[in-house]
């Protein structure tokens, strides 16, 4: 594939990290901040994916899908918290 493709998409992987890390310091409610920290996440795992796509160790692509159960099971919990459910 072409280089600069892979530079394009993690330039728009940083940018996402900046605004999502901006949202979870500054966001105005604990419902933003969850919302912001399962972006983060989420932005989390496809870097691992790019990672595992880059240096052809498929290995992290485990490790992502590890790392994305887990924390889908941390915002659902926190999401239960939030809503008092816990």
């Amino acid at each position: 594939m072409n280089i600069y493709f892979f530079y394009v998409v993690i330039s728009i992987i940083a940018v996402s990290i900046a605004l999502g890390a901006y949202r979870l310091v500054k966001g105005p409610s604990a419902s933003d901040r969850a919302v912001a920290l399962d972006a983060l996440t989420n932005i989390t795992t496809a870097l691992l994916v790019l990672i595992a796509f880059l240096s052809a160790r498929f290995i992290y692509l485990d490790v992502a899908l590890v790392y994305a159960i887990l924390a889908f099971i941390g915002v659902v919990a926190i999401a239960r918290y939030l809503e008092g459910g816990l």
